[in-house]
């Protein structure tokens, strides 16, 4: 089993504590979206290489050495001098969620161009996994879609994550367009309900159904926090409920693991995305909802993913 996966590398800086001004106290964690999906991966067994850019600077340097010490190929994670690596400030509501600003103008991530990229790295790869981070500006959009392009000419599934960051965008018309530009071609897609209510105005389960109507899309998750996650494959549709009894300390990074953990569960079955049973999905949703159920007790994105034999424990 063998993941690729391409997007945005930063440091998020996670609340830990609040002073009694409301400022908070900041942890540095390695993340981003895609690379938080592949180090599940990878994490759980799989062979895994991710593209990327940060700076050549401290925190860059930081986040190589981290995704080399996972075992993850690092051949197309690259160092510029051009800008500085992206941070992200993660401050918590009382129940855990987040939100996000962003150091990123421009972000090193940003400047990833697809002639630096080398391509021998998709040679085997099972699935590719991107997100629309990358592609809030240029070159990284025009390098995320020859990515996609690439991928897909060698047959490789490609599996998709929104991940709308609304702060990124300078017009949330393009953020759309090009959200549903990456519904066109996928083939499995975890979506959350705040996305399907921005990109169609609907309830999650008739969204899931929305985007197999609309798409090639072959299987579709569509999740719901802590309430759990929809799923649909044109076969059978049902719902998981999230993992219960946890004490939640910081979400962030929970819906990557999710889509990580049911990437890899999935690739587990050996099966068409449109073969897949009820029995299925529900164990691989239940086993990607344990997954992110776990990592929501610890900080961090990467930092909080859990071992395999604890979520296997916990199923």
């Amino acid at each position: 089993m063998k993941a690729i996966a391409s997007g945005e590398l930063l440091i998020d800086f996670n609340s830990v504590s609040t002073d009694e001004a409301g400022y908070p106290t900041l942890e540095g964690h390695p993340g981003g979206a895609t690379i938080n999906c592949l180090a599940t991966l990878r994490n759980f067994g799989a062979e895994a290489a991710f593209i990327g850019k940060a700076g050549n600077d401290a925190f860059g340097k930081m986040l190589q050495h981290t995704i080399r010490q996972l075992g993850i190929d690092t051949t197309n994670v690259l160092l510029t001098e051009e800008a500085f690596t992206t941070l992200a400030f993660v401050t918590l509501d009382e129940t855990g969620d987040r939100e996000f600003s962003f150091a990123r103008k421009p972000g090193a991530d940003l400047l990833l161009r697809f002639e630096e990229i080398d391509l021998s790295v998709f040679d085997g790869a099972d699935v590719f996994h991107f997100g629309t981070v990358s592609m809030t500006k240029e070159p990284s959009r025009e390098t995320t879609k020859k990515l996609v392009e690439y991928a897909r000419s060698k047959g490789i599934l490609i599996g998709y994550d929104p991940n709308l960051r609304k702060n990124l965008w300078d017009n949330l018309e393009d953020a759309r367009e090009q959200m549903l530009w990456g519904l066109s071609q996928a083939d499995v897609v975890k979506i959350s309900d705040e996305e399907i209510e921005f990109l169609f105005g609907l309830e999650p389960e008739e969204g899931a159904q929305k985007i197999l109507d609309l798409y090639h899309v072959k299987l579709v998750y569509a999740t719901c926090g802590a309430k759990g996650c929809y799923y649909n494959n044109r076969k059978v549709q049902g719902f998981m409920p999230a993992m219960k009894g946890i004490h939640v300390i910081d979400t962030c990074g929970a819906g990557d693991i999710f889509g990580g953990s049911a990437m890899f569960r999935f690739l587990q079955h050996g099966k068409e995305a449109s073969e897949l049973t009820k029995d299925d999905l529900d164990d691989i949703t239940h086993f990607a909802s344990t997954a992110a159920g776990l990592s929501t007790q610890k900080h961090g994105g990467i930092s909080s993913i859990p071992a395999l034999s604890d979520v296997l424990r916990a199923l």
